[in-house]
């Protein structure tokens, strides 16, 4: 089973347990508290434009994007959005953080049956306290050697992780949701980069498959991790 594999990394949002789909239902919240001022397309426009000037500021993760409706909120208003608006944004943004994990298919079984075998870690990106939440919240923290929640995933990242839980790219093996974080830049690390796709995807997170790369793989579902590690 996977021979030369040593690390085996596991994406957490989407991955592990749900998040996108309670975005998706916050953003059609915001459309219904703004469609006095705005049609919904215009709104998705200027909200997605917000959230991709304000990584930089607010990193990944609902406070940024409740930050960012505001800031969409008081732009498609010029400034006129009702108090009782920004007040119900912020509600929603709060929901969002209180919201009970469900994970996903397959997700503990396949976090358990890795965890025997190969040093197993979590990385994600996003807020510090919300990941550390939904993480206890998953009852799947015991399972993980180690966990490591970044404001960024890269090649340069993705190495210097492996490589402080005493193993390196080229035996290591990312799996996630997110081409763009999850597999392109471990596979340029010289890792294997997993794709197990959700359904819902951020349009920031979205890039081409990697179909060419020989260490790209792609899954179902996380429940053929095992079969695909006696495989390679």
């Amino acid at each position: 089973m996977g021979k030369n594999i040593t690390i085996i990394a596991f994406d957490a949002d989407d991955t592990l347990w749900h998040n996108e789909r309670f975005f998706r239902l916050t953003q059609a919240r915001f459309r219904d508290l703004l469609k006095a001022h705005s049609d919904a397309s215009h709104l998705d426009e200027r909200l997605l434009a917000a959230e991709r000037r304000n990584l930089g500021r607010y990193g990944y993760g609902i406070k940024g994007f409740t930050l960012s409706m505001i800031e969409t909120a008081l732009e498609v208003t010029e400034n006129r959005v009702p108090g009782e608006v920004i007040h119900e944004l912020i509600a929603a943004g709060q929901d969002m953080l209180e919201h009970p994990i469900e994970l996903l298919p397959h997700a503990r079984d396949a976090v358990s049956h890795v965890a025997k075998t190969y040093k197993t870690l979590l990385i994600t990106k996003g807020d510090l306290m919300d990941q550390e939440r939904k993480l206890a919240q998953s009852g799947l923290g015991d399972l993980f050697h180690g966990v490591e929640i970044v404001s960024e995933k890269t090649r340069d990242v993705y190495q210097t992780i492996f490589a402080r839980h005493g193993g390196s790219a080229a035996t290591s093996m990312m799996v996630g949701n997110s081409v763009k974080s999850d597999v392109v830049p471990v596979i340029e690390a010289g890792g294997w980069g997993v794709h197990v796709p959700h359904g819902l995807e951020w349009e920031i997170e979205k890039a081409p498959l990697p179909v060419s790369e020989p260490r790209f793989r792609h899954l179902k579902d996380l429940g053929g991790i095992i079969p695909l590690l006696s495989q390679i």
